[in-house]
């Protein structure tokens, strides 16, 4: 069985976590904090972040990049990266897309203040949200939300004709803030569809069943029918 560090509302923890249960992979969950910044977490990965996956042979593979990238490799290649290499490059584009710019302009804004900052020691940043950080986030929340349900209208899913690490990317990402009910679905009905669509696999009902200490999600959160 394998291992896996992570923070249940991290999004790049999620996306490992959904690619787990599309492989069908039986998982220990070790819930870190990385602000906790413990020795033995960082004998895994001294970076001191999540997620960081051990194999049953022992392998440790730091970061939901190379994770994915390992899971690929070592379990079935075309479940989740397509055989083409045009396609492969578009997946690549979005996750990229999602775990750069989304994480930066949203999540950074919402997640990373509401909840990251909220349990970090002071020394570490924590304290109150900026509510700058907030506002921003929920502008720029809107703008992806759109760019998420153009992709949902021109193709089966976000990369392509398959299922793949784009979406899952996407949906650890805007699952993490919907936790939070920051997520305006009824502005866009693609968007809403095909979230519908991947809340509603068997791999996405772990992360339904999350709750963070003190800050209970909306009740939509886990409602399949929003």
């Amino acid at each position: 069985m394998v291992t896996l560090y992570h923070f249940p509302l991290c999004p790049f923890s999620r996306t490992i976590r959904l690619a787990l249960g599309e492989y069908g992979l039986a998982a220990d969950f070790v819930e870190e904090h990385p602000w906790d910044r413990r020795e033995d977490f960082l004998l895994l990965n001294p970076a001191g972040t999540v997620p960081v996956l051990v194999d049953d042979d022992g392998t440790v593979v730091a970061g939901d990049g190379a994770i994915a990238e390992y899971l690929s490799e070592t379990r079935d290649p075309g479940l989740l990266m397509p055989e083409a290499p045009r396609d492969r490059a578009e997946v690549r584009r979005l996750v990229a897309w999602f775990d750069q710019k989304f994480n930066q302009e949203v999540s950074q804004n919402l997640v990373g203040e509401k909840i990251d900052r909220r349990f970090m020691p002071r020394e570490m940043g924590g304290g109150p949200p900026n509510a700058a950080a907030v506002r921003a986030g929920l502008a720029n929340v809107r703008h992806h939300l759109n760019y998420v349900g153009y992709l949902a209208r021109q193709r089966n899913w976000l990369a392509g004709e398959q299922l793949s690490y784009a979406d899952l990317a996407a949906a650890a990402h805007l699952s993490s803030v919907d936790y939070l009910g920051h997520v305006p679905w009824e502005e866009n009905m693609d968007a809403r569809n095909w979230y519908a669509r991947i809340k509603s696999r068997p791999s996405f009902r772990p992360l339904l069943c999350d709750q963070i200490r003190g800050m209970p999600p909306p009740a939509a959160y886990a409602d399949l029918d929003f």
